[in-house]
């Protein structure tokens, strides 16, 4: 919904839900504010305010709600959905190669699918799991700047027990405040790396095995990366406002070091104005 103000060009309000990224010479990021998709990109260097609206929308079930769950759902979605159950976090604990799911029809498109195992350089290496129809959206949303494939799996399942076994060789988390701050602790020979991974690969996973070497790279737009970072969320500042700066990850980066998670707060319904 759109309105005039005197002290704003454009006026837009409803419940929010994760960016959208597009992979082109730099990351290019859509904002859902309720049925807009706003250019985030055409944003940077202006001045925004996000004011928090007192409304937490479920993104799973639409329910109004007190608080969220693991990242925007309802605390029966919590319970029930496919989309909160335990293999999303953990691939490797996935059973829907067994027939056993929470709803087995979404398993069939989410799980049962082609999984990749990947080397990603997020201001360090880590190894990751993710849809292929997620690449290189993925990547976009964790900041990693660069990334190469490992593996290709017919299912989740599969891909997490292979991440496992490389968690023990590599680290498997993102260091946020490093990618925020664009912190480099190492620079990584992806192509290096992954040959140390085929290396060290169990027997039982060598058919998996991606013997293309093709890095992607991934430039986001931020104009001036902080020194340090403070997060902010609607639940203690209702208000936030500032130059936007830059956005990384899901992350929106505004002036004085000040960064916003999108992704936390899915189904928060706002009025954002320009």
């Amino acid at each position: 919904m759109k309105n005039d103000s005197k002290n704003h060009d454009r006026i837009y309000s409803g419940t929010i839900i994760k960016m959208l990224a597009s992979h082109e010479e730099i990351a290019r990021y859509k904002l859902p504010v309720g049925d807009e998709k706003l250019d985030m990109n055409s944003l940077i260097g202006k001045e925004l305010s996000l004011e928090y609206l007192n409304e937490i929308h479920c993104i799973g079930c639409g329910r109004k709600t007190k608080k969220s769950f693991a990242q925007g759902y309802c605390y029966p979605c919590l319970i029930n959905s496919p989309e909160t159950d335990r293999c999303i976090l953990h691939p490797e604990l996935c059973q829907a190669h067994e027939g056993i799911s929470r709803d087995m029809e979404w398993s069939q498109t989410r799980c049962l699918q082609d999984h990749f195992v990947y080397l990603s350089d997020t201001t360090g290496l880590k190894v990751g799991v993710t849809r292929v129809s997620q690449i290189p959206t993925r990547w976009i949303d964790q900041g990693a700047t660069r990334a190469v494939r490992i593996a290709r799996t017919p299912n989740r399942f599969l891909a997490g027990t292979i991440e496992v076994f490389l968690k023990a060789y590599f680290r498997d988390k993102t260091n946020w405040r490093n990618m925020l701050t664009n912190k480099q602790t190492e620079k990584p020979d992806l192509l290096k790396e992954k040959e140390r991974a085929f290396q060290i690969m169990a027997e039982e996973f060598r058919q998996y095995l991606v013997y293309d070497n093709e890095i992607t790279s991934v430039n986001f737009p931020v104009r001036e990366y902080p020194v340090k970072v403070k997060t902010l969320t609607f639940d203690k500042r209702p208000v936030i406002e500032g130059t936007l700066e830059g956005i990384k990850g899901q992350y929106l980066i505004f002036d004085g070091g000040r960064v916003v998670n999108i992704r936390r707060h899915n189904g928060y319904k706002i009025r954002l104005q320009i």
